[in-house]
């Protein structure tokens, strides 16, 4: 009798157990950004976007039935901050991690997440060599640098320039972009009058800008981020010194304007995929409609929204699937995926690359307005 109670009281507890299990099934999804730093704004707004997306299918019932949860972990814009946020990220069961802004970031914790099997989905990394080392799980929303570089070298031609200095910040991404646009530019027997780095963080680059005026390039193309570029054009601003800037798409940040003030930032020029006011899709009009609801404007930039592309990804890839199994995910996203998300069309080619072309020339008007050139 105490035997047959035995398995009885067993059996009752398991499917209690298995009750409560599914009733708090969850998929559990990791978000790796700049929270602090000089990127800050990028990492808050991809925190809003991913969890306001993530809010919007569980009250449509979830994926596949499954509540979505988002755990967030705070990079810094540091590799050394990245690898501490990365392991704590692996060790809390998540199915796949959106992230980050910043190609040496993204670098310092990639192989940890391919380690521990996890899928990674990074927005704002575009250094050629994050998709040349054969990582299975790692993939990107954002495009890569020497498509930017080729089209770069194509806008300085189109504008006319056959003098041109290339500054960068010997970043992953800002050098990885420079070396492809001098490459293209001496192709097409473009003279490169000045080619060095600047260390990002200063507050003082006046003695970088004397060099580069010494140089008298016919324009300055600078491949690091935004808060130096609006430094950059602040302080040639306040030396007299009116050389037309060619800005990476690093650059493409409202705090850009902020930073250098409206006068010195007019008639810069950037590359970058569109940015949201001009996003056009069905799935992004909705959706900026809702961040505006919610956070009264929209996103400061693309970059956050391409990581509301990279959740996009991950859950249709759930849902076709119906599996968290890494390799199923990862098989289906390498060659089946392929659908409309924020910025338009999205499928991966074998290393994880977004296929198709994305980027667009951007001036800064007279009222600090990013507008799209035709």
């Amino acid at each position: 009798m105490k035997s047959r109670f035995k398995i009885l009281f067993l059996s009752l507890a398991m499917a209690l157990m298995l009750g409560v299990g599914n009733a708090w099934a969850e998929i559990r999804i990791g978000l790796m950004c700049p929270l602090t730093g000089s990127w800050a704004s990028e990492g808050q707004d991809m925190r809003d976007i991913v969890q306001l997306m993530a809010d919007e299918v569980n009250a449509a019932g979830g994926i596949n039935g499954q509540r979505v949860t988002i755990l967030v972990e705070d990079d810094g814009g540091d590799p050394r901050t990245a690898v501490s946020a990365a392991n704590r990220l692996a060790t809390r069961n998540i199915t796949a991690v959106i992230g980050t802004y910043g190609s040496s970031i993204t670098e310092a914790a990639q192989n940890i997440y391919d380690d521990f099997g996890i899928i990674q989905i990074a927005n704002g990394a575009t250094s050629i060599r994050l998709t040349q080392k054969g990582l299975k799980y790692f993939f990107r929303t954002s495009p890569r640098d020497d498509e930017q570089g080729r089209v770069a070298a194509e806008t300085i031609a189109s504008m006319g320039f056959n003098r041109v200095a290339i500054l960068h910040d010997n970043t992953s991404y800002a050098r990885g972009l420079a070396d492809e646009a001098r490459g293209l530019l001496e192709q097409d027997n473009k003279e490169i009058v000045f080619f060095d780095a600047l260390t990002p963080g200063e507050r003082d680059y006046s003695t970088i800008l004397s060099r580069l005026r010494r140089a008298d390039p016919e324009m300055v193309f600078f491949t690091g981020y935004f808060p130096e570029a609006g430094l950059l054009l602040r302080q040639k601003s306040e030396m007299g010194w009116d050389v037309p800037f060619l800005g990476g798409d690093a650059t493409n940040n409202p705090d850009l304007v902020a930073i250098s003030g409206v006068s010195a930032a007019e008639g810069f020029y950037f590359l970058s995929p569109p940015v949201p006011q001009d996003l056009d899709t069905p799935q992004a009009r909705d959706f900026l409609t809702s961040f505006n609801q919610k956070h009264g404007a929209n996103p400061g930039s693309i970059w956050a929204v391409l990581a509301g592309d990279a959740f996009l990804v991950i859950s249709e890839a759930i849902r076709a699937t119906g599996s968290l199994d890494k390799d199923e995910l990862s098989g289906y996203m390498h060659n089946e995926l392929n659908i409309q998300g924020l910025t338009g069309a999205i499928a991966f080619d074998q290393h994880g690359d977004r296929v198709g072309e994305l980027y667009r020339l951007y001036r800064v008007d007279g009222q600090g307005n990013f507008v799209m050139q035709d």
